[in-house]
């Protein structure tokens, strides 16, 4: 999910050749500029809000707290339905139908049973570890976590006697790291800040080789541009507020499952009240709706932005997946369906005061935090591990500006610089 200034211990390293197809599955199609099933998802999933001899396009935002039924018995049953598996409108703490036709819909991305609905991306991190994890367990999460997730382990998942380790970025020692009592690995594919790429069905095989849970935080992909439950993944998590609510106006996170694990999370999530604001549900919706067509802007544009920092002198190097010499490339060229709009440049210096000059000089690149939506925004990232780099590093959330304007306002910082 976002990430705050600071890269916690996220690390650059080799990124090992795709593993033959044939010792997991057959090879995947190669991506295409984007899935196509996810067009069509995304104009006609989620319109269960709507009723009646005219339906809406778009559900409406249902804002209610009390739900009337027309007996005792009708309420017995709705209760049961909401106590199992099933969704079934009862109390607006166990949801609501613009919330419901939002969940639809994000199932329908990820290729899912089911999806719960969380107020952040990181409260959903959150409500996943309470709803698969019991004390006494073991967790290994990829170096390249979210920080808030490390901090989350390192306070939510300590107080519940509930052990965690990290393993490299690129997966290649988390074979070593598994315990007896391991019951999880957390990935992030990739890495949201220097975009460290793991083989998914390698780990998958991995974890079902030896019954562990493997849950992806797919939120650079969004449900559009990689489908992790395809790949041999039990649990998906997204932060809807970057790329699929996409107009920074509206937090939330989502996770969804296979059927296999559908009925933990829908337990746990109805035994501790969680729900989403109707008008919060609405937005990203809404939102959602232009997802393909957004994402496909943000890519244009960052490969054009990439290629031109390339051929820059104060440019060490640039990390983005869709260019041939980024270490992911390989794997991402087998597994995912095109790329987004974040990218990261290292300084061709050691000094540090560059990225105070070069980043006071912007004027379309807002500094602060997330991605995801339609503006360009700028931030620091900390290198560290055995591959980083010399030199300071900026990550970009390329927008939808005119790619033409935000190369002359990147021109500006480097003369400043």
């Amino acid at each position: 999910m976002s990430d705050t200034c600071q890269a916690h211990d996220a690390l650059r390293l080799r990124v090992p050749a795709p593993q033959p197809a044939s010792l997991f599955h057959p090879e995947p199609p190669m991506p295409q500029d984007k899935d196509p099933r996810a067009h069509t998802a995304l104009s006609q999933s989620g319109r269960s809000a709507s009723s009646g001899p005219g339906i809406a396009v778009n559900p409406p935002v249902v804002r209610l707290s009390t739900v009337l039924f027309d007996s005792l018995e009708s309420l017995r049953q709705a209760e049961i339905r909401t106590a199992g598996p099933e969704r079934s409108l009862t109390y607006g703490a166990n949801g609501n139908p613009t919330a419901f036709a939002l969940q639809d819909l994000i199932s329908e991305l990820e290729g899912a049973h089911g999806t719960c609905l969380y107020p952040t991306g990181l409260a959903a991190v959150a409500q996943m570890f309470q709803s698969f994890l019991r004390p006494g367990d073991h967790v290994l999460m990829t170096e390249s976590v979210y920080g808030p997730v490390r901090r989350l382990a390192k306070t939510m998942l300590t107080a519940f006697d509930i052990q965690f380790d990290f393993y490299a970025a690129d997966g290649s020692n988390v074979e070593s790291l598994i315990k007896a009592n391991t019951r999880m690995i957390y990935a992030e594919v990739p890495g949201s800040l220097t975009f460290d790429m793991c083989d998914l069905p390698a780990l998958s095989q991995l974890c079902k080789a030896r019954n562990l849970l493997l849950a992806v935080d797919n939120s650079w992909g969004s449900g559009v541009l990689f489908k992790p439950l395809e790949l041999g993944a039990d649990i998906s998590l997204m932060a809807l507020t970057k790329y699929v609510a996409g107009h920074s106006d509206v937090m939330m996170g989502s996770v969804s499952t296979t059927e296999a694990h559908w009925h933990a999370l829908k337990t746990m999530n109805t035994a501790v009240g969680n729900t989403v604001s109707p008008d919060d549900a609405y937005l990203v919706l809404r939102g959602a709706r232009s997802l393909a067509a957004r994402m496909a802007m943000h890519e244009r544009h960052a490969l054009q932005i990439a290629q031109w920092l390339q051929a820059q002198p104060q440019v060490a190097r640039v990390l983005y997946l869709a260019l041939p010499d980024d270490p992911g490339h390989a794997i991402w060229k087998r597994d995912f369906h095109g790329c987004n709009g974040l990218l990261s440049f290292e300084f061709n210096t050691t000094d540090r005061q560059v990225l105070d000059r070069f980043t006071g000089a912007l004027k379309l690149f807002g500094v602060g935090y997330s991605w995801g939506g339609f503006e360009s925004l700028i931030t620091e990232v900390e290198q560290h591990g055995p591959d980083r780099g010399a030199g300071p590093m900026l990550r970009l959330q390329v927008g939808l500006e005119s790619p033409e304007d935000l190369i002359a306002d990147l021109r500006n910082g480097f003369a400043a610089g």
